[in-house]
Formats: C-alpha cells, structure tokens, sequence
C-alpha cells in the first residue's frame, strides 16, 4: 500500500505541475474574500501570486521526489511577505491565518484530484492521510521561518524607531537657533526614514511676535529641507529661506488650519495637482514630482501651530504607514519644543539686548579730561545677555568719571538691573562722591534691591569699577567693588606711542567686596598720570575662558596694549598715537577671536592733561579784606584769556562764595579758575558743612548769597573731599565771531 501511494502522489504532482496558475488564481481569489486586509498593501499584492506558487511549488516537490517536508527551505517570497506585513504594521495573527487558509485551500485542491486518478477507497483514504501528514509538516515548517521573519522584521522596526527617537533626543535642539534646529529636524528625518523633510515655520512666528493670526492662509517660511543620502528626487520649488502660502483648500493648509497630522498617499499622475501654487508665490509647485507618500505634521507647542513639518518617500521606497506616523509624530513633538524654546530664547534675548543697549551710553559726552572708546559685546552663550555695562561721566571742574560694572546673572533681569545701578551711579557721581564712598551708596542700594525682590528671585549682586580723572591735577583716583582692576599704558618718556614702547602696568591695588554683601569698606587708590596714558577699563568677560588661564590673558592684554604680536588684519601699529577706537579694534581681535561666552564691556581712555595757562588759582587768608583781592584776581584772569564781558557776572559770583568761605568755612581757603569748553570757578575751604540755599526774608541781611550764584552760573554744587570741599560754577563761554 505504501508504494501504491507513493506512486500515486507522484502521478498527481507530475499532472498538477503543468497548470498551477489555475489553483493559484483560485487560491488568491479565496484568500481576497475571507482575509480582505493585507491586500490594502499594494507591495503585498504583487508578491501573493509568485509566494503562492512557491509555496505550491515546493510541496509538488515534496510529493514527487519522497522529501521531507520538514526540511523543505521556505520560499523567499513568503519571507519577503511576513517582513512587508511586519513593516505595515499587520498583525501577525492576520499573517498566520492566511497561512491556515492558504495550506487548507491546497490541501483541499489536492485532495479533489486524487479520485481522477483512482477508485480505490483505501488508496484514496492512505493518499489523503499522507497529504495530510505532509501538508501538516510543511505548514509547521514555513510558518516557524515566517514567524521568525516577521519577528525580526517587526525587532529591527521598534530598534529603528527607538533608535531614531534616540537620535531626535540627542540632535535635535542642540542649540537655540530657530534655524539650527529646524535643519537639525530634516537631518533627523532622513536619516532612514524619509527620502525628503521640509520645514516650514511661520514668519509670525520667526519675527518675533506672540499673536498668530486666527484665520486665513499663514504666510510661511522654508527654515529648511534635506534629501536623503544617494535620493534622485526633484528639488522642492520654494528654495530655503523664501516665504510662500499654501492655498487654502490644501493639504498643507488643512494641517495647519487643524494642527492635526495626516499620512496622504498619492498616485504620481496626482503628485502635479496636489501641489497648487498661489497667485502670490510666484512658484508652478511647492513639492518634488515623484512622491508617492507624504506625511503632514504641524508643529505644536503651548497651544500655538508654529509651522508644518512634510515627510516624502519617493519612488523605491516603501509607503509611510501608521507606525510611521506615530513615528513622526514623537520626532516632531520633540523638535517643536525645541523650536519653541529656542523662539522663546531668541525673544528674550532680543528683548534683553534692546534694553541693554538702550540703557548704556548713545554717544560720547563731549569733556576735555580724555578721548574715550567704548565696546560692548553680547555673550554667543545660550545663558543669554548679561548686565555689563559702561560710563563716561563728565564731572565738575573739567574731570571725568569712568565706570564699568557687571550685574551677576542672566536675561531682561540683569540688563534690567544694569539699568537701576548705572542710573544710582549717575546720581551719586552728579554730587560728586569719591569712588570709595560712592560704592559704599551704590552697595545700599543694591542691598535694597535684594531686600524689594525677595528670596525667591535670588539674590541680585554686581561688581563695579569707579574711577575718577582729573586732567588739571594728571591724578586718577578709583576704587573696586569686587571688579577686576584696570590696565594703564603711559607714553614712553612723556613722547607720542611708538610700536612696541609703551610701558603698561598692570595695576594692584586694593578690591573691595561685590556689591550686595553690606558692611565691608572699599578703598580709593590714587595715581598720577602723565599726559597721553591709556587706561583700559573692562568686564572679567575679556580675560576669562575656558581655554586660556586670566593670567595669561592679562599678559596678552598687556601685551596687545604695549603694542606687542597682534592678530592679521589687525590696525597698523607702525603709526603713532594710534587712537582708542583703533586700540579696542585690536584687544578684541586679539582676545576674542571667536564669539565670547560671556559679555564684554570695554572701555578705552586717553588722558589729557589741561594746560597749565588755563588753570589759575590764589591762596587766601580768612579775612574779609581779601574778597576785594580776589575780585581783582578774576578779572585779570579773564582779561588774559579774552573773557572780558563775563568778569562782571564771574567777580560777582566769586565774591559771594569766598565771602561764603570766610564766613562759614576753614582755613585754607583757594579760588581756582578753570578755562575748557566752559568757565568753572571753585572755592575750596576745610569745612565739610555742605551750603544750602535758602530763602531769605525782606528784611534779612544776608541769605541770598548762593541764590544768586545759582542764578548767574549754568551748573553749580559742592564736592567733598577728605580735606574739606569745593563749591563750584559754571558759566558757557560767550560765542565766537565766526560762529
């Protein structure tokens, strides 16, 4: 019997093999009715019909050469099927139940033929539970291959996806750059994904406003797009950086308008018509020509829709799926917080740098104590813009105030507080306060600060150089709050700079405590000056890295200022008496030849030396007689320097303040008289008791004294000094002819 069913399988297979396209066809026909959903998958459909007759091909094998079916290889279409299913995201169950209804519809076709070839119930009935034993063995077989196929498909799919989200997180928002990141993402994407990414952000959104528009087509802007590596593809029509609309009945502005994803696959006779340009936009198309699958992703973040990411697969790519939405859908998330914050930063910034610019210095003050330059740079870091600062404050009696200062932290807070300090500073320098006891004010109030703003917001401190320069006298007298201390280069033997000559000292001297701390003293350091120094003043933000040692940078300040190696195309230093704007050119360039991380606030000063022939001063007694002398001693003053028609007003004026002096003062007493760009006169005593106005009665005698001054001068006050004080005036010089 056994050979009887041999030979009779054999017989069957041998006149079954010719017409196999009939039970194939009659197999996939079957297979549509009852198992509608693998055949939504066009690349599934095309390989059934040749896995089918692999299938049927090798259990004819089987049946007529005496194999094993157990060890019968797995058609390679059938495994390249259960890959597919894995990438579609079918369920495997759905995998194996076309198995079951494959085999059985086989088996059943089998099993229809055997009594064309015999009548004998017994060999019908062996043949049977043979086909049966083999179909059994040979469906265990290729199912364990297929499962295994479409396990390690589905394996390798959620490595790739895990892998890829991994990328996102570590890629994506490396800086805060709107720009960057946007390029980031499309990197991403094509990175074994997508064969194409576009992003569009809208220019609401990149100009820097809150609002987004609440209907109506948003005008867009391509940030960036990528191809994948070896794609043939057409480029897309709007080029990076152009801003486009997409109509309003459109794909792209449907997901905008909802802010809900969408996987569109499209035939290429429609990929034309699917992209429709606006009358606007001046484009034929927005997308490349031989896509066949797109996904749309609105980019979302604090409720707002900032723009649309697009996916494309080209021709020999699989079609997007589901899964690959879903996909999508987390490397977008992560991209639009991202985006959104480096938005956010790039507003804030903004913000912050507008403020800070707008709180320091907008031009230089005209004062004849130096020639001054000055340079602020915002830190490249993403901590964002500090609260340095800078000053040129004119003061009374031709001297000038010099500041630099350097609120801790980050942000509208510090350049906000930048703002509240230099103001403080102005206000202390106005009535004149030595550099030490103005620190001493400016550390109060900074101690306010901290007390309105509370703990929750951290505790605001700050570090400032005050410094005072006084060109009739040549002395520079400065204190240090925390601050790092300025650089002075003089002039070699009194003569213009010549390259490589000039002396620099770096300056030791005592620094007091950051601002904020309360309590501890600050010290004022006085120096003498020859005519044409330079001081450099400046932030820790030009001599700090985290490449190069402050000691080192201060030796190559030093150097850079002694007129020594100096970057290419750095100013010539072949000529002399460069000027400061030239020298704060060249510190940078030197210094800082990339983007700092830190702020810099740098000021350059060249000093001045007033002429000794408009300086004239007198010694007095304590004795009213001596009003008359001074009267006398004014008006030659101002014969010499052609200023007869102020004597009047001026003899006037310094006959009330050094009656004021005698009376109320101490020995000694000195008018000075000072020519510049105004007439100053000054009255110094011992006293420290500072004069007031006052108003004085019909009958009083006396009282009128500085009312009157204040009347005739344009500026006046009183500074103090350890030695007592000085009450001073100023008047504007009269114009010339040819003015």
């Amino acid at each position: 019997m056994k050979d009887d069913v041999d030979v009779l399988l054999r017989r069957l297979a041998r006149e079954f093999r010719p017409r196999t396209n009939e039970p194939v066809d009659a197999l996939l026909l079957r297979m549509r009715e009852e198992l509608p959903e693998p055949w939504q998958h066009e690349d599934i459909t095309t390989l059934a019909s040749e896995e089918t007759t692999g299938h049927l091909t090798a259990f004819l094998d089987v049946l007529e050469h005496g194999l094993d079916a157990a060890e019968v290889e797995t058609p390679p279409p059938s495994l390249e099927i259960a890959r597919r299913f894995a990438r579609g995201g079918v369920p495997i169950s759905t995998l194996l139940r076309a198995y079951r209804l494959g085999h059985v519809g086989l088996f059943q076709l089998f099993q229809a033929e055997v009594p064309r070839l015999t009548d004998n119930p017994e060999l019908i009935n062996a043949v049977a539970m043979r086909l049966l034993a083999q179909g059994f063995a040979y469906v265990d077989r290729s199912s364990v291959r297929v499962v295994e196929a479409y396990q390690e498909e589905r394996d390798r799919r959620l490595q790739r996806r895990l892998l890829l989200t991994n990328e996102a997180s570590l890629r994506i928002g490396t800086t805060l750059d709107i720009g960057r990141t946007a390029q980031e993402l499309a990197d991403v994407g094509t990175d074994d994904f997508a064969d194409l990414v576009v992003v569009d952000l809208r220019t609401i959104v990149l100009d820097d406003e809150d609002a987004l528009p609440a209907s109506g087509p948003s005008p867009l802007r391509r940030v960036a797009h990528r191809f994948a590596s070896g794609t043939r593809s057409t480029e897309p029509r709007t080029p990076a950086g152009r801003t486009h609309t997409y109509p309003e009945e459109s794909e792209p502005a449907r997901a905008l308008a909802t802010g809900r994803a969408a996987l569109h696959h499209i035939p290429g006779s429609e990929a034309e018509a699917w992209w429709q340009s606006t009358p606007e936009s001046g484009d034929e198309a927005y997308g490349p020509d031989d896509f066949h699958s797109v996904l749309l992703l609105p980019l979302p973040a604090r409720g707002e829709v900032l723009g649309l990411v697009q996916f494309f697969r080209a021709e020999g790519s699989a079609p997007f799926d589901e899964d690959d939405l879903f996909l999508a859908r987390e490397i977008v998330a992560r991209a639009a917080v991202s985006i959104d914050n480096a938005r956010r930063y790039t507003q804030e910034r903004s913000t912050a740098l507008t403020l800070q610019r707008s709180l320091l210095p907008q031009r230089a003050v005209e004062q004849p104590a130096v020639v001054a330059a000055t340079r602020y740079l915002p830190s490249g870091a993403r901590a964002g813009v500090g609260g340095d600062w800078y000053d040129v404050i004119p003061l009374s009696g031709a001297r000038v105030a010099l500041v630099v200062g350097d609120v801790v932290g980050r942000g509208l807070g510090a350049a906000a507080t930048m703002g509240r300090l230099r103001t403080a500073v102005r206000a202390f320098a106005d009535i004149d306060l030595m550099p030490d006891e103005l620190l001493t004010h400016l550390d109060d109030v900074v101690i306010r600060l901290q007390n309105e703003e509370g703990q929750e917001t951290g505790e605001t401190s700050a570090t400032c150089l005050y410094a005072i320069y006084d060109p009739v006298s040549r002395v520079c007298s400065f204190a240090s709050a925390g601050h790092v201390l300025p650089v002075v280069v003089t002039p070699p033997d009194g003569e213009d700079d010549t390259a490589g000559s000039r002396p620099v000292e770096l300056l030791e001297a005592p620094i007091g405590p950051p601002l904020g701390l309360g309590g501890l003293p600050f010290e004022t350091t006085q120096l003498t000056l020859p005519e044409g120094s330079l001081l450099a003043l400046f932030t820790d933000g030009l001599i700090r890295s985290r490449t190069r040692d402050v000691d080192a940078a201060r030796a190559l300040l030093g150097d850079v200022l002694a007129g020594g190696p100096t970057p290419p195309k750095a100013v010539d230093r072949a000529e002399p008496a460069e000027s400061p704007d030239e020298i704060c050119d060249r510190i940078l360039a030197a210094l800082l030849p990339s983007r700092s991380s830190d702020d810099v606030a740098l000021l350059m000063a060249r000093t001045r030396a007033l002429d000794p022939g408009h300086v004239a001063a007198l010694d007095l007694p304590s004795d009213p007689a001596v009003v008359a002398d001074a009267r006398r001693f004014t008006s030659d003053a101002l014969t010499a320097w052609g200023l007869e028609e102020l004597s009047f007003t001026t003899e006037l004026m310094v006959s009330e303040l050094v009656t004021n002096a005698i009376r109320y003062g101490g020995v000694p007493i000195q008018l000075r008289l000072i020519l510049q760009s105004t007439l100053t006169c000054e009255v110094f005593d011992a006293s420290s008791t500072a004069p007031h106005l006052r108003r004085a009665r019909t009958f009083d005698e006396g009282g009128r004294g500085l009312l009157l001054v204040a009347q005739l001068a344009e500026r006046w006050g009183t500074r103090h000094s350890r030695e007592g004080k000085v009450i001073w005036a100023e008047q504007a010089l009269p114009p010339k002819e040819n003015d």
